[in-house]
């Protein structure tokens, strides 16, 4: 089964059905399209304060002002944002997010384009990084299952083998 890394708070984000697309400067492969894979959140460390502003916006303000309108550039649906931050923030009893470790898995869809995505948002433009070139396709992931507890694995760039279960001695 193949994987893809993503940075935190993303992955986790992904797997409660906050984040609906995935997005990238690339189409997904077709060999994927329809295929469960592994969701992988990267070892790097989350960016604490990006994750407080999130949370703060989609809790507090709603659409009061630029920074939320960036936060709903990111496609996410508040609610379910909301509850993640909070499991991962220590103001609110959060024990972080795992990193370096597969989180689960989701069906990869027909990418689309970036655009339409935002605009089924109501907003300009999609984007989940600062990179204005990274949004150009959205991947839906659906269908998602999440496994009882995180497996720690070193991560890779663009799509790359999950071992196989029995590579884990079980």
């Amino acid at each position: 089964m193949k994987a893809l890394t993503i940075w935190q708070p993303w992955a986790s984000l992904i797997m409660a059905g906050a984040k609906p697309y995935e997005f990238r400067g690339w189409r997904a492969p077709r060999s994927l399209i329809g295929q469960r894979i592994v969701i992988h959140a990267a070892a790097r460390p989350v960016d604490e304060e990006a994750v407080s502003n999130l949370y703060y916006v989609m809790k507090f303000c709603g659409e009061c002002d630029s920074i939320a309108r960036e936060a709903q550039e990111t496609c996410l649906f508040p609610a379910k944002a909301v509850e993640v931050f909070e499991q991962h923030l220590p103001a609110y009893g959060g024990k972080g997010l795992p990193i370096g470790a597969g989180l689960g898995t989701a069906l990869l869809g027909e990418p689309r384009n970036g655009i339409e995505i935002a605009e089924e948002f109501g907003v300009p433009r999609a984007n989940d990084s600062e990179r204005d070139d990274h949004a150009n396709w959205g991947w839906p992931l659906t269908d998602i299952e999440i496994w009882d507890e995180p497996i720690p694995m070193k991560g890779k760039q663009g799509f790359w083998n999950w071992p196989e279960p029995k590579d884990f001695g079980l």
